[in-house]
């Protein structure tokens, strides 16, 4: 209990030890700190002066030797106050340098990135990913490439998608590969065939690309691409097999 609210407080596991040494031995020399505390005396000597900085421990000269000590553990709440002190100019600073990192993070956006998932909780994070990005886009909508024989996976991973879809306010325009599939709310419909289905579910949406299948055990496996050329690509794919499909 004690050393968790320690933890809590900042104190590494090594501080931690030293100062309950401290706390047990009252006034004592460097090294047997150190061997109360199992650590090396250099150790102990560079924790017991940020200890000192943070106003738990004390030390003074008797006989030319040094001793340390425990100050009152009352003066915890005064290390409190500072590390809330220290952690409210450090968001002031971080405040300051988002918008270089920003800069830096976009410049690297030129360079593609993919990312892979699996299985049920995996279809359900790439269907949160397009809910989020088409939400935070300029256009709220997407593009879907629909396969009969994968769809009925992602309804399993992820039940009340389009409900969320659709209170989230995004359409989406869809081109059917295979049998099935019916009209919800702020979507539209194609079929590009009603016979034979596609191994791949495609999602086009928020300058990303994302594409389920099934891998030999029949398990689904997908994958996040993001890239604004191939999504404008696949974008211009989509509406110009969409205007070619009779309505």
């Amino acid at each position: 209990m004690i050393e968790n609210t320690l933890k809590k407080l900042g104190l590494s596991e090594k501080e931690i030890n030293v100062y309950l040494s401290c706390l047990k031995l009252g006034p004592s020399p460097v090294r047997k700190i150190a061997f109360s505390a199992e650590i090396n005396r250099g150790t102990a000597y560079d924790i017991l002066k940020a200890l000192i900085e943070l106003g738990l421990v004390s030390y003074y000269h008797q006989d030319k030797h040094q001793y340390f000590t425990a100050e009152d553990p009352s003066r915890l709440n005064a290390a409190l106050e500072k590390r809330q002190q220290e952690l409210i100019e450090v968001k002031g600073e971080v405040a300051d340098i988002i918008p270089q990192l920003k800069s830096i993070f976009e410049q690297s956006g030129s360079k593609p990135v993919m990312k892979l998932y699996d299985g049920s909780s995996g279809l359900k994070i790439i269907l949160q990913d397009v809910i989020s990005c088409c939400q935070a886009s300029n256009e709220k909508n997407y593009y879907v490439f629909s396969s009969s024989a994968i769809k009925k996976n992602l309804y399993e991973a992820y039940l009340d998608f389009s409900d969320d879809r659709i209170r989230a306010g995004i359409s989406v325009k869809v081109i059917s590969i295979g049998p099935g599939g019916q009209t919800l709310g702020l979507d539209e419909r194609r079929w590009l065939t009603e016979k034979d289905s596609a191994p791949t579910y495609t999602l086009i949406y928020a300058g990303k690309v994302a594409m389920i299948s099934l891998d030999n055990t029949q398990k689904p496996i997908g994958v996040i691409i993001k890239d604004n050329n191939l999504y404008q690509t696949q974008k211009m794919i989509f509406e110009f097999i969409w205007d070619k499909i009779e309505k």
